[in-house]
């Protein structure tokens, strides 16, 4: 039974290398065609005149910004479609809270659990966050503490 169980895990490591070679491979021969394309790009540019070189270089430019810009486009798209679900869910959350407290309020004083118990819904105001945080040096130790706890 161990040998067996050996055997397998090695057939199955076995699998996930191949696996991993080929997608390899594949990212090889992806970049292997890419750098042929851009090497013909460059070839022909060389045959240009300068003149025609700066606009032949700026309409790739061109292109190459116009697909980086729907790219974007698209994780925008995303993003706000998975903004929008959350601030639904958000809504779902924030009625049944306040269903939860309605029923607790009509309960009899003696059957409601202890005030102390009840978890209380914080409101925070939604901010943009950019950048590193600025500190100064002497302030490291006391930083990595309160990141820590």
């Amino acid at each position: 039974p161990f040998l067996r169980l050996l055997e397998a895990q090695l057939q199955e490591q076995r699998r996930d290398h191949e696996e991993a070679v080929e997608a390899l491979r594949s990212q090889v021969d992806a970049m292997q065609e890419e750098l042929e394309k851009q090497q013909q790009v460059f070839l022909q540019s060389l045959q240009l005149s300068p003149e025609a070189q700066v606009e032949f270089g700026l309409q790739q430019e061109i292109t190459r910004l116009t697909a980086e810009n729907l790219d974007l486009k698209e994780l925008l798209e995303k993003l706000e479609k998975n903004e929008k679900k959350l601030k639904k869910q958000l809504k779902i959350y924030m009625k049944k809270v306040q269903e939860l407290e309605a029923f607790q309020a009509t309960m009899p004083a003696e059957r409601r659990p202890h005030e102390g118990h009840l978890q209380v819904a914080v409101q925070r105001k939604e901010k943009d966050f950019q950048g590193m945080l600025e500190y100064y040096k002497e302030d490291e130790p006391l930083l990595i503490r309160n990141l820590i706890t």
